[in-house]
């Protein structure tokens, strides 16, 4: 389901009423549902208010190995990119933690602000690890490049056009280029995996309504 919304910034009010929209349209979270986001904090909220706060969320990986090689000396960048790219390839949410833990006390020497950017948010880049699906989706649900590649083949449809009559125009060219560009979409590498996500969400949400049971009886 593809939806969009003209924004100045990626607000929470506007990113709920947005969320709201798509389940006014019929999308269906009560089987369980992964969200894949940059770190947007206004997005992150808006999940939260319309999803709940059980929704597991997958940060984006590149996102955070940018922002976290951004602190660094332009000649340290690409070898900690490597070690981080390392830590996060990883098949097990066990196994990931670990490697990501060992390289703290380094990173903290070099650069206290690029271990806090690390540590902030530092779960939820593990989300797919700890759902125990990353071996198989990791290579697609990682990171916003799905997205990404969608915002790519739009921008080649749409991005030379400069001069914009009105508001509606703008939305019916990027509808028009959704459109155009859906025939050329494929499947997620890894997509005969999904049932295992749907599983392991299900079993997430189990958890969690014997968790709120156990709390009420309590």
């Amino acid at each position: 389901m593809l939806c969009f919304v003209q924004t100045a910034t990626e607000n929470e009010r506007v990113c709920a009423a947005f969320l709201r929209s798509l389940m006014a349209r019929g999308l269906r979270v009560d089987r369980g549902l992964v969200v894949v986001l940059d770190g947007a904090k206004g997005l992150r909220a808006a999940v939260t208010s319309v999803f709940g706060a059980q929704t597991p969320v997958q940060r984006c990986q590149w996102h955070k190995r940018e922002n976290v090689v951004a602190y660094l000396p332009k000649a340290l960048q690409d070898p900690w990119r490597r070690k981080l790219q390392a830590a996060y390839e990883r098949s097990t949410y066990a196994e990931a933690k670990a490697a990501l833990g060992r390289l703290r006390p380094e990173l903290r020497l070099l650069n206290e602000s690029a271990l806090r950017s690390l540590d902030e948010g530092l779960e939820e880049t593990l989300t797919l690890h700890r759902l125990g699906v990353f071996r198989e989706l990791g290579i697609s649900l990682k990171t916003t490049n799905c997205l990404e590649s969608l915002n790519s083949l739009v921008a080649q449809r749409v991005g030379k056009v400069d001069r914009w009559r009105s508001s509606d125009q703008k939305q019916r060219w990027l509808a028009a280029a959704l459109l155009d560009t859906e025939p050329r979409l494929r499947r997620i590498k890894g997509f005969r995996a999904l049932p295992l996500l749907r599983a392991a969400l299900e079993l997430a949400l189990q958890q969690e309504e014997g968790t709120v049971l156990a709390v009420q009886v309590a």
